[in-house]
């Protein structure tokens, strides 16, 4: 089938890649004239493992390409997908529609034949009908069907859990939509993936929903971690004893400085938002999104007491900026609290990340980014480590220890544990949690 991709950002350019290793023939649209330069040139523009290969391989193949010409590629296809940005909209929390809006007008004035107009941007519940309304309005002669289909990649994961997913959503309102969308997705349905068929409204639903609970166990479990500090129990222990249980599970019941990243923090604001609208306030959710604020807050309490109560005059070094190991993504990462925090309190912060400087450099002014673990530990006042990183996970401490003017550490991501950090001759390590 032909597919049309508008918006190369993460979800576009990954679902693109990953729809042309299924046999599709699919052209990536961008409005950046250097994205679509540098993809040309096969150069991928954010960090995520094995896209490049992938890539390259189906760019080969003659079944990936990559333009500016919107109107081009939406002719003839059988599909197009709109995979633009839906951030948070400033002063009210709700998901900024702008984007998808004006790539749907350009859409439809493009329309040469039948279409799906599929919705892959994450949307409050009622998008797709506007989408469908701005279809007609834009270019009454159009044909076309509407369908939401909600991605639910992981960022770090995205190539295994697009092509081995958990489920596949697909809101339709016409069997020949659905038929349309089966073909697409027909490589995971002949492996016997689910492919979920509903309507419009609860595909819409379902991503906000599974991303606000996802949010919630996050959360939870970091509540459940500052009461561990304080009786004395380990939230490891904690935490796996819960997720033992076939109902609750293991996965998301890891305490840390709080969640991040381009999806939880907006989705949880707009389903909030959404739920505000329809006087049916989501007051979970709302906790949740406060609770998660002051978990950062927390977190830079942490350092301020490893600091003897003054970050002023201390040298810091901080390994990883990134919301997550295996990404580039430094959005509503809790680096952007806890960092500047230290610089705003007189610190000289040293940064190591393996791929957060490019973002970083701009989100982050006022810090020395290095390559080295052991040259931003040396004569450091205090090891911070933010971002677990497999880099991370089994560095030589004796070293950093013996190295650093102040042999503290604070494990933000329960790397280590106080006897490792004891024997390695730390004077002070500080977990969350534990």
């Amino acid at each position: 089938m032909r597919i049309a991709m508008i918006g190369t950002g993460y979800v576009g350019l990954v679902s693109g890649v990953c729809f042309s290793d299924f046999g599709h023939e699919v052209v990536c649209v961008d409005r950046d004239p250097r994205k679509i330069e540098m993809l040309n040139r096969g150069k991928v523009p954010i960090f995520e493992p094995g896209l490049d290969d992938l890539l390259a391989r189906n760019v080969a193949a003659g079944r990936l390409s990559f333009t500016s010409d919107l109107a081009a590629a939406v002719a003839g296809a059988d599909a197009v997908f709109i995979a633009v940005g839906t951030p948070t909209r400033r002063g009210d929390g709700h998901a900024d529609l702008s984007y998808v809006m004006a790539a749907t007008e350009e859409i439809a004035r493009a329309l040469t034949g039948y279409a799906v107009v599929v919705t892959k941007s994450t949307v409050p519940v009622g998008t797709n009908r506007k989408v469908a309304d701005t279809l007609r309005a834009t270019n009454p002669q159009a044909e076309f069907d509407v369908a939401s289909n909600p991605e639910f990649l992981r960022e770090g994961a995205a190539i295994d859990d697009f092509m081995r997913p958990d489920r596949v959503v697909v809101g339709v309102e016409t069997d020949r939509a659905a038929e349309v969308m089966s073909n697409i997705y027909r490589p995971l349905y002949l492996r016997d993936f689910p492919i979920m068929v509903t309507d419009l409204e609860s595909a819409e639903m379902i991503k906000y929903a599974a991303n606000a609970f996802l949010a919630t166990k996050i959360t939870f479990i970091n509540e459940i971690a500052a009461l561990c500090e304080k009786v004395g129990a380990d939230v490891k222990k904690v935490s796996k004893g819960m997720g033992l249980d076939g109902r609750i599970g293991n996965k998301f019941l890891h305490a840390g400085p709080g969640y991040g990243g381009s999806c939880f923090p907006k989705d949880t604001a707009a389903l909030a938002r959404i739920g505000q609208e329809h006087a049916s306030p989501m007051q979970i959710v709302e906790t949740v999104i406060r609770v998660n604020e002051g978990v950062k807050n927390r977190m830079v309490g942490k350092l301020r007491d490893l600091c003897d109560g003054s970050f002023n005059g201390r040298t810091i070094a901080v390994l990883g900026v990134t919301f997550k190991p295996n990404t580039d993504d430094m959005r509503d990462a809790p680096s952007l609290t806890i960092v500047p925090a230290l610089v705003g309190g007189g610190a000289k912060v040293r940064v190591v990340d393996p791929e957060g400087a490019r973002e970083g450099e701009n989100m982050l002014p006022g810090v020395e980014w290095l390559d080295d673990p052991y040259a931003a530990t040396e004569g450091a006042d205090l090891l911070v480590l933010l971002t677990e990183w497999n880099e991370f996970r089994a560095l030589d401490l004796t070293r950093m220890s013996e190295s650093m003017a102040r042999a503290r550490m604070a494990d933000l991501r329960n790397v280590y544990s106080q006897a490792v950090a004891k024997e390695a001759g730390f004077e002070a390590y500080e977990a969350v949690g534990r």
